[in-house]
This record gives C-alpha cells, sequence and structure tokens, in this order.
C-alpha cells in the first residue's frame, strides 16, 4: 500500500479535511493533496507530523491491522524530542521569545525581510518544511 493512500484513509475515517491536518502539522494543504496523491513522498519527520496530527502511532501509517505488529518495538511518545524540550535549547529558545517580544513593527518587519533572504539563499529543506 502506498503510504498516502493510508494517510488519506486514516485523515478521512477521522473526518479530518486536509485544512484540518493543515492546521495541526503546519504542512501547507496542497502538501498533503500531493503526498495523499502519491506524487511526493514525505520524510520521517513529515511522517511523525501526520501521525501525530492523525492521533495515531506511527506504525499505522504503514500497517493495516488493527492490532499491533508483533515482536516490533514500538517508541514511547516521550521519546520524541522536538528542538527546545529541555536544558539548553529551552533557555536559548526562552531568550530569542523574549527578543522577539521586544522588537517594534519595523523591527519584526526587517527581521521577517532577512529570514526570507536567508531562505531564498539556501532553498528549501524539503518541500514539507
Amino acid at each position: 500500500m502506498l503510504i498516502g493512500q493510508r494517510i488519506r484513509e486514516l485523515r478521512e475515517s477521522k473526518n479530518l479535511s486536509q485544512g484540518d491536518i493543515q492546521e495541526r502539522t503546519g504542512l501547507i494543504r496542497c502538501y498533503t493533496s500531493r503526498v495523499e496523491n502519491g506524487h511526493t513522498v514525505p520524510s520521517v519527520d513529515t511522517l511523525l507530523k501526520y501521525a501525530r496530527a492523525l492521533e495515531v502511532p506511527l506504525y499505522r501509517l504503514f500497517y493495516e491491522g488493527s492490532a499491533a505488529p508483533k515482536n516490533v518495538p514500538l517508541p514511547k511518545p516521550e521519546a520524541i524530542h522536538e528542538w527546545g524540550d529541555s536544558g539548553n535549547e529551552r533557555r536559548e529558545l526562552r531568550n530569542f521569545a523574549k527578543a522577539l517580544s521586544r522588537l517594534d513593527d519595523r523591527g519584526r518587519a526587517l527581521l521577517f525581510e532577512a529570514a526570507k533572504a536567508m531562505a531564498r539563499r539556501h532553498g528549501p529543506r524539503s518541500a514539507a518544511e
């Protein structure tokens, strides 16, 4: 079974639209459409986003049975690490948020323009991000 078909089946079984998935994952709607129609193969990180959005364990994106497959260790939900979850990353993120909160409209506009220029220069890492 193609991964896109499985994502569509799970999404529709939960009565979610592609727009709902967009809100839950941050992935644009047309990207989800491309995945579901087999035009794009998502990365593992993107598959994790879909699994979280669909509220299913990651293996369900690959496995059609109702029970977990035998002899396959399943990751614990707390094992998923997001940047900024702990330690120095959390402090760095908090300091960054404080600095951003002090910017005025002009400073924010300048920062966004700089980020756009850097993104154009380096190009996208993947279609999902």
